[in-house]
């Protein structure tokens, strides 16, 4: 009997797992290379599965594909790795299991993703090595990115009659982390030609379970299981699992009432667990089911949105958006100051008062405080949140606090590396880029978590993005935010521009784009101010002529002063020619200035629309 026949006739007993076994005996590296360099133990492994009751194994190359193996400096390895795999495997089972040919995803759940073509081209060179290999059969495990499992499934169908097992990773229980309810991502890979599909890694037994029993029996394809041991405890630095074969055993039944007809475990799993698996499937003498209830998740009535506030770029014609970033202060005795300063700026006409969040990496008070107390006092906030300080959970939290508090306005950044601030051994988080918050926001305004959860409600929130203004190439720039604009951008907000030249080539390379562009400009203030700019913050560049007429008011503070208003000035007449929507940044809390700023947009705003009457 082959493969194939066999997953269609009795309950299949998957294997365990490779990497975290691997891992708890102390093995560090990449556990792909053992293949070469420890064949044996690769084999033991194999051979205390397949003695603990397994009826299938899978060979050890689920991450010996060029994109993992670079990590490691083997991606010129993908044949010689994968082969050899298949050879240990092969020799391993002597008969007693099937072999099959594992095939791990590329995408993690965060982090900007290499592109789908790349991923791709990757997973099939190693495809290709294991569709010449002697193996039984294929499994697809641990895709995060839906879509490149489905690919990966399409070409190995192509090229093969050979039975597929192709497994999705859940976000949160019965759903993806697209928010994709497990039932249709089972049902695709079947359409596609899977002869059984499932779930497996991130969840153990229990929230396994729970998925199943949502989800009905597919009509020509089987659905498998393999849990994690439990979820993953961290001590000292090391990830451990809990010893829980026995538990294993006493969930296997409920799994195959769910219609589970291969079960094995993912990451923690040892021998012992599937020992007991296979225990519990000749004491109860489990076979396939026909039939089963499908249970209906109780879920909460879903909670309409607030309605949203007008976007900031909703304009009348002729109406020019202003925004004006007010620093939140370093120390506690500056709040008042900032507040007059909120204040001062919404009074002269400012559509939004935007707030860093701890530019530079230097500790300031938390601007979703600040925010929601000027928004108390009748401003607009628009909120920057940086990918730098809180993880994936903290981002979701901190996101989901703000629309609670009623702000809706958002500037998706990176954020400064922690290491230029004045917090020396800080460490910078980076479970996202920029763009994978951007996603993050659009996804929360859909009523989805980041894993996919249902939040009962949809967020409202508008989002920009950053834009480098200075870029030394402009074109590679504006690529850039085409992708982000894709990703879900609303508007974007540029680096401060020194030059009038400079705004009319940026109108002309961004006035393809769908969205608008906030034009960024912050007066100097002095001389050092416009040297260190110059020379130390990335992405601002001033011009020679720019730098000589600071540079000739030094030591002359109200000067200077009138000279940074004046040449800004001459960059938003420039800008208001091309532009509707400007972005002041405020100097050194000096609101004064950005508000004689802004008064003069107003107030050209008024002369243009007299003349057009």
């Amino acid at each position: 009997m082959d493969l194939k026949e066999h997953l269609k006739n009795g309950i299949i007993v998957g294997d365990g797992a490779m990497g975290t076994y691997l891992y708890q005996k102390g093995v560090q590296g990449c556990f792909e290379e053992l293949n070469l360099s420890d064949p044996e133990q690769i084999k033991h492994i194999h051979e205390l599965y397949i003695n603990a009751g397994a009826d299938i194994i899978q060979t050890n190359t689920y991450a010996a594909n060029s994109s993992k193996l670079a990590r490691y400096q083997l991606g010129d390895c993908v044949k010689e790795i994968n082969e050899k795999a298949v050879d240990i495997a092969r020799e391993a089972a002597a008969g007693k299991a099937f072999v099959a040919a594992t095939i791990g995803g590329v995408a993690t759940m965060h982090q900007e993703k290499m592109p789908l073509e790349e991923r791709l081209e990757s997973l099939k060179e190693q495809t290709d090595v294991l569709l010449a290999a002697d193996v039984d059969g294929f499994l697809l495990e641990t895709f995060y990115d839906f879509e490149e499992l489905k690919e990966i499934l399409h070409y190995l169908r192509s090229k093969t009659e050979k039975p597929i097992i192709a497994q999705a990773t859940l976000g949160d229980i019965g759903v993806l982390h697209t928010g994709m309810h497990l039932q249709e991502a089972l049902e695709q890979l079947e359409e596609i030609g899977a002869d059984v599909a499932g779930v497996n890694c991130r969840m153990g037994p229990y929230h396994m379970l729970q998925s199943l029993e949502e989800v009905s029996l597919l009509e020509k394809a089987g659905i498998s299981v393999y849990p994690n041991a439990s979820l993953p405890n961290v001590r000292d630095g090391r990830f451990s699992y809990q010893s829980n074969p026995t538990y294993f055993g006493d969930m296997t039944k409920a799994l195959v009432e769910e219609g589970a007809v291969l079960i094995g475990g993912c990451c923690g799993t040892t021998p012992d667990h599937i020992r007991e698996i296979r225990a519990a499937i000749e004491r109860d003498n489990l076979t396939p089911v026909k039939q089963k209830q499908v249970r209906t998740k109780a879920r909460h009535p879903f909670v309409e949105a607030e309605p949203q506030l007008p976007k900031l770029t909703d304009l009348n014609e002729g109406e020019k958006s202003v925004i004006v970033e007010l620093d939140p202060p370093k120390a506690l005795s500056g709040v008042p100051s900032f507040m007059e300063g909120a204040r001062a700026l919404t009074d002269s006409g400012v559509n939004a008062v935007t707030l860093a969040d701890n530019s530079l990496a230097s500790a300031r008070i938390d601007n979703l405080a600040l925010g929601t107390k000027i928004k108390d006092a009748g401003a607009r906030p628009l909120l920057h949140v940086a990918c730098r300080d809180r993880n994936i959970i903290g981002l979701q939290s901190h996101l989901l606090g703000m629309h609670e508090l009623g702000i809706r306005d958002i500037l998706a950044i990176t954020g400064d590396p922690a290491k230029v601030g004045d917090f020396p051994g800080a460490t910078s988080v980076y479970d996202m880029s920029s763009m994978d918050l951007i996603r993050l926001i659009k996804q929360l305004n859909q009523g989805q978590s980041f894993s996919g959860k249902d939040l009962g409600a949809k967020t409202s929130f508008t989002v920009g993005a950053a834009f480098n203004a200075n870029a030394r190439r402009l074109d590679r720039e504006v690529q850039r935010l085409e992708k982000k604009v894709e990703a879900g951008a609303d508007y974007f907000m540029s680096q401060p521009v020194y030059s009038s030249e400079r705004i009319e080539e940026i109108a002309e390379a961004v006035k393809h784009l769908p969205v608008p562009v906030y034009i960024g400009i912050m007066p100097l203030v002095s001389s050092r101010n416009a040297e260190f700019l110059h020379h130390e913050v990335p992405g601002i560049k001033l011009t020679d002529e720019v730098r000589e007429q600071m540079r000739s008011l030094s030591g002359d503070r109200e000067a200077s002063e009138k000279e940074g208003i004046r040449l800004a000035t001459e960059l938003i007449d420039t800008a208001m020619k091309h532009f509707s929507t400007i972005y002041l940044i405020t100097p050194f809390l000096r609101y004064n200035i950005t508000e004689t700023l802004t008064r003069h947009i107003r107030a050209q705003e008024k002369r243009t629309a007299g003349s057009r009457g």
